[in-house]
């Protein structure tokens, strides 16, 4: 049905909904410039002329660190007119399920507008009262299925279609590479803010490929769209090979070794087990209280590639069991390209279970809409083991694959 719908689009609309604007090439050594990079290099061109807002929060930043909407706001050839905040903020300045409401950024006099949880007409009205012509998006993603911004993008450009706005998408990294898409597909029954649409858990793809992805699969009307590449980047190359400083896209994201990790072990957040919140180390140490050695001895048994386990004790100083201590494991990556995040989570939540009496999912199922159905859940409860849980969605996930490469726009 979507398919037809399709083809009666107008060849002007299927050109814009798939324009990739081209960049200059990388220089003999390969260095890494992102889509604001290039925008910026070109004059801002793609811009003349037209009043922008741009949806950001603090990893919009230049290679020295500047953020971009302090280097547009001073440069007199874009016409920057508004901001749009996501979840945490603009500045960053709330914590996980929060945002910074609308305001006056007071190093800019822009006015700052909150996107968190608003999405089509309500969030076209937004686009319409800040009097812009133009919606730049430019937002460090993690490659995760379940990390909001990915869903910002998405609604960000359902809601310009319906304001009647251009989008451009300035391109970055995927941090943990984009060198296959790893994990179960979402089941559209279970759409929600940490997912709307059925792409796989580990995506392995940026944030201009999945702009190319949404407008061309799932979104109703396309919006004209334009993405603004990067050069340099190469799917099998981790954040950290680049010298690119790295900005925490979330309170909870200090580093790329969370990123690394968090496309498996953010399913900790659907269990009665802390997923490290309140620690210097997110995502990368796990437990709770009553929890002793014999989890990371179970884990290591499993002989998982890339990874290790060390029983490890701390106490969260927020989030679950704060300021009480909890016993559980450190996860210990020592072979990056070997490594699974997806499997290595769901034999987490398997042997967690296996070792640990008082476990359990939190009572809204939450574990569903992070996995994108029912089966994680109830293939755990019967028993069933690491390989078998991640053999069941292989099918789903190879469908996934064949759709996901007409949209990839680097090797």
């Amino acid at each position: 049905m979507r398919l037809s719908r399709r083809a009666l689009l107008t060849a002007a609309t299927a050109t814009a909904s798939l324009t990739a604007v081209p960049a200059t090439t990388a220089d003999a050594h390969g260095t890494l410039k992102s889509g604001f990079d290039h925008l910026s290099a070109d004059g801002y061109s793609l811009l003349a002329a037209q009043k922008t807002g741009i949806v950001t929060n603090p990893t919009g930043i230049t290679p020295d660190a500047r953020h971009i909407v302090d280097v547009m706001h001073a440069d007199p050839r874009v016409r920057l007119t508004a901001v749009f905040g996501p979840e945490h903020g603009f500045r960053g300045t709330a914590q996980a399920g929060g945002s910074e409401g609308r305001y006056d950024d007071p190093a800019t006099g822009l006015p700052v507008y909150d996107t968190y949880l608003k999405s089509g007409q309500p969030l076209a009205d937004v686009f319409t009262a800040s009097g812009v012509d133009t919606v730049v998006f430019d937002i460090q993603d993690v490659g995760a299925r379940f990390y909001t911004y990915i869903w910002t993008l998405y609604d960000c450009m359902e809601a310009a279609q319906l304001a009647g706005k251009r989008f451009v998408v300035l391109d970055r990294p995927n941090p943990v590479t984009g060198r296959t898409a790893q994990g179960p597909v979402l089941h559209r029954e279970f759409a929600s803010f940490v997912g709307r649409q059925p792409i796989a858990q580990a995506h392995g793809m940026t944030v201009a490929e999945l702009a190319r992805l949404f407008n061309e699969r799932f979104l109703s009307t396309p919006v004209a769209l334009d993405v603004v590449k990067m050069t340099g980047w190469q799917r099998s190359r981790f954040y950290d090979a680049y010298g690119l400083p790295w900005v925490p896209p979330s309170p909870n994201m200090p580093t790329p070794d969370t990123a690394l990790v968090y496309s498996g072990t953010c399913l900790f957040e659907g269990t009665n087990l802390s997923e490290g919140r309140g620690t210097t180390r997110p995502f990368e140490l796990l437990g709770a209280e009553g929890i002793d050695a014999r989890w990371a001895a179970a884990a290591n048994e499993l002989a998982l590639p890339g990874v290790r386990f060390r029983e490890a004790y701390f106490a969260p100083t927020f989030s679950k069991f704060q300021g009480r201590t909890v016993g559980g494991v450190q996860i210990h990556v020592h072979d990056r390209a070997a490594y699974d995040p997806v499997r290595t989570g769901i034999a987490l939540l398997v042997t967690a279970k296996k070792v640990w009496s008082g476990f359990a999912w939190r009572p809204d199922d939450w574990i569903d809409k992070l996995t994108g159905s029912t089966r994680v859940r109830t293939m755990t409860d019967a028993g069933a083991g690491p390989d078998e849980i991640v053999g069941a969605w292989q099918d789903e996930l190879a469908a996934f694959r064949r759709i996901r490469t007409e949209f990839l726009l680097y090797r």
